[in-house]
């Protein structure tokens, strides 16, 4: 299904009945990356996936600004408006929790629950945050002068995803698809308008975050576990689940685990 917001028609898929659930995937990620979830989740939710600007079906407009990240949460609420749903739980993985954070912070009443896997509240200080936003500045230029396939060879390959080269070759395999069904322009400008370095850091507003909160972590993944616990410490109502020997998808290396965990918080 296809929306227009702003001028930017977004693709967004809608399953399942009962309160809204408004998914966010991934840097890279697609709509499918929540296929396995649906069936599940449907039972207890009526499912909002949303094509991230500058990926999956989603346009991938030539603007950086179009890409800034209060820009998006607008979107967000745009479509929350024309789908006539009032209040939603969330949940985003990696940029799409940093998404559905800054989304909470910007309208609390729009949501209920808010479940964030893998994600942070963006960098606190300056010098990191000149640091990243040239990282991806160079990520970005990468993309464009070496095209998707040379860059998806090399983001499979970073230390973040290092856990996942265990698993069986068809997990692997339909991750890298849904990868390479990206845009050039649309990950690049996804670097430049949404990266970490670029959204306005959300630490020092954490403690006005009153939503009942879940914190999904991988145990592999220890600087996402640094940053829940530094989140634990500072958001009102929060639970953080830590899964053994697992990485920064938690959503692809413990998918059951995952589902159950997301359910079980969603419907209490």
């Amino acid at each position: 299904m296809n929306f227009v917001i702003d001028g930017i028609r977004y693709h967004v898929d809608i399953i399942g009945e009962g309160f809204p659930l408004i998914l966010l995937h991934g840097f890279t990620g697609n709509t499918k990356t929540w296929s396995p979830f649906q069936e599940k989740w449907g039972k207890h939710s009526k499912i909002i996936a949303v094509d991230i600007i500058g990926h999956g079906g989603t346009e991938s407009p030539t603007s950086v600004d179009r890409y800034n990240m209060m820009s998006v949460v607008k979107d967000l609420s745009l479509l929350m408006d024309m789908l006539n749903i009032g209040k939603a739980d969330f949940l985003g993985y990696s940029m799409g929790g940093r998404l559905a954070l800054s989304f909470a912070m910007a309208h609390p009443h729009k949501v209920r629950k808010l479940v964030l896997e893998s994600a942070t509240p963006g960098i606190d200080t300056e010098a990191e945050r000149l640091t990243r936003i040239e990282q991806d500045r160079k990520l970005a230029e990468f993309i464009i002068e070496r095209g998707m396939t040379e860059f998806v060879d090399y983001w499979e390959n970073i230390g973040l995803f290092q856990s996942q080269k265990s698993l069986p070759d068809h997990t692997q395999a339909r991750v890298r698809t849904q990868r390479l069904e990206n845009s050039i322009i649309g990950l690049s400008n996804s670097l430049l308008g949404m990266g970490t370095g670029s959204q306005p850091s959300r630490w020092e507003q954490l403690h006005l975050l009153t939503n009942e909160t879940l914190l999904i972590t991988g145990s592999l993944d220890k600087k996402f576990c640094e940053i829940a616990a530094k989140m634990t410490q500072k958001i009102k109502n929060v639970e953080w689940v830590n899964i053994k020997e697992c990485g920064h998808a938690i959503h692809v290396e413990e998918s059951e685990k995952f589902g159950t965990i997301v359910s079980r918080f969603l419907s209490k």
